[in-house]
């Protein structure tokens, strides 16, 4: 059962969600042989103000 943990940055929309999911599943099962029902994909919610990438806030950028 492949569990597939995703972290992005908050913001993201609902039907970007289920078409991120319908991709990562459908490559889960042609690449790894996984049952569809057995993919689980968890989404972890970080905030701008949680990231900084080079010295800088993402809020801030």
């Amino acid at each position: 059962m492949p569990n597939i943990t995703v972290e992005l940055l908050s913001g993201r929309t609902l039907d970007q969600r289920r078409e991120f999911v319908a991709a990562v599943t459908d490559s889960a099962i042609a690449i790894l042989g996984a049952k569809r029902e057995s993919v689980r994909i968890v989404f972890t919610e970080i905030e701008k103000t949680d990231v900084a990438n080079g010295g800088t806030l993402v809020a801030d950028e």
